[in-house]
């Protein structure tokens, strides 16, 4: 927001009543406007239409997951350009990504929708346990299940198809193969179709045994000159011509298989990636997805980013904490350059020349985390 502003752009801030009072930059917003938390899609249309009658906006941007679609209704609404609904679909729905992904030659953990039940059978006798069964359209570990054996799964489906929730049946879920691995992402700005910027991290134990079971999260950057990263960043390309993105930021996960060491696409959106992820790649490459992201959407058709990343290393340790507001002043170690700032989690992001000491620091942090700060909460089943 600060970037569009410094860019010369009117910003206005559309919003929900629960999250009216975030720190939001208000130096810099010429409007404000919170529709109720259970706003429908065409309450947002209509806000949008509102706003346009005294001033038509020339771009229209989701900062989050679930608005990824509404945004580009809204664009559709006001015969915008931009990335279309049928498009952001692609990008919130994990059955239709894979699909995409399966065709475009990335590869994909087998996978089968919740609603054929031939299908379905089918699908177990020839892919072995253990699947998981996932929320085609939720966000994280949300709503995940790890299934065993058939009549496990026979019964995760059977109880879903009687929820009262018609979005919570099983056809909105897909099953896919459980991959033991380490699991990777790619953050990336992408330019009239080419990524301008890509960023390659490894979470410290798979986002959902973090959910399930609790314990710090840790992300970091990987060495720069090494295969796994080249890997990576070409898979990365390939999935994003894939998928037809044109402009914007994109959060993309694979996993890299114990069994034979390849590596497998698990999702990707359309957005900024969460957690403070911007933050570790601007610590790490001097980056800021945010604000690069603000430049792309401003500038002239043809304008090509100019990015010089640097190559040093970064990472984040992060958890929910028993405090509501923790003390980290403890932690004093010079390479510490952020420290989070929410009620109930426990936050410290480092930047350092040597992968070696990025992993150092986490390590011996996320063992202090345990005596002083975290908390564990059931995983949620639907996002709040």
């Amino acid at each position: 927001m600060r970037e569009c502003k410094a860019q010369g752009g009117r910003v206005t801030l559309v919003t929900k009543e629960k999250m009216l009072n975030e720190d939001w930059p208000r130096d810099v917003l010429d409007e404000v406007f919170a529709l109720p938390n259970d706003a429908s899609v065409e309450l947002f249309l209509d806000l949008v239409a509102h706003i346009a009658k005294t001033n038509k906006p020339n771009r229209i941007v989701a900062l989050e997951e679930f608005d990824v679609v509404v945004a580009a209704l809204a664009r559709e609404h006001l015969c915008m350009g931009g990335m279309s609904s049928s498009t952001a679909k692609m990008f919130r729905d994990k059955y239709a990504m894979a699909v995409r992904a399966r065709d475009g030659g990335v590869t994909v953990p087998e996978f089968v929708p919740a609603i054929n039940n031939e299908e379905i059978a089918d699908y177990m006798k020839r892919v072995p346990p253990p699947w998981v069964l996932k929320p085609r359209s939720d966000v994280s570990a949300i709503g995940i299940r790890k299934l065993e054996h058939a009549d496990e799964a026979w019964a995760a489906i059977e109880e879903l198809n009687q929820r009262e929730a018609l979005r919570e049946r099983a056809s909105y879920h897909v099953l896919a193969r459980f991959i033991p691995g380490e699991v990777f992402h790619v953050d990336s700005l992408v330019h009239e179709g080419r990524v301008a910027f890509a960023g390659v991290n490894k979470y410290g134990r798979p986002p959902l045994q973090v959910a399930h079971g609790g314990g710090a999260y840790i992300s970091r950057t990987i060495p720069h000159p090494s295969a796994e990263k080249r890997k990576l960043l070409e898979i990365n390309r390939r999935l994003i011509k894939a998928m037809r993105m044109e402009t914007g930021a994109t959060h993309a996960e694979f996993i890299k298989s114990n069994a034979d060491g390849d590596f497998y696409f698990l999702e990707i959106a359309a957005r900024v990636g969460g957690a403070y992820i911007a933050d570790v790649l601007e610590a790490a490459s001097g980056i800021n997805l945010w604000r690069e992201w603000a430049k792309m959407e401003m500038s002239e058709v043809g304008a090509k980013p100019k990015l010089k990343p640097r190559k040093d290393h970064a990472g984040i340790v992060l958890s929910l904490a028993k405090q509501e507001v923790p003390d980290t002043s403890t932690y004093t170690d010079e390479e510490i350059v952020y420290r989070v700032k929410k009620k109930h989690h426990a936050g410290l992001i480092v930047g350092a020349k040597t992968h070696e000491r990025v992993s150092e620091l986490l390590s011996d942090y996320a063992r202090r985390f345990e005596n002083d700060f975290i908390a564990v909460l059931p995983p949620l089943e639907r996002p709040e």
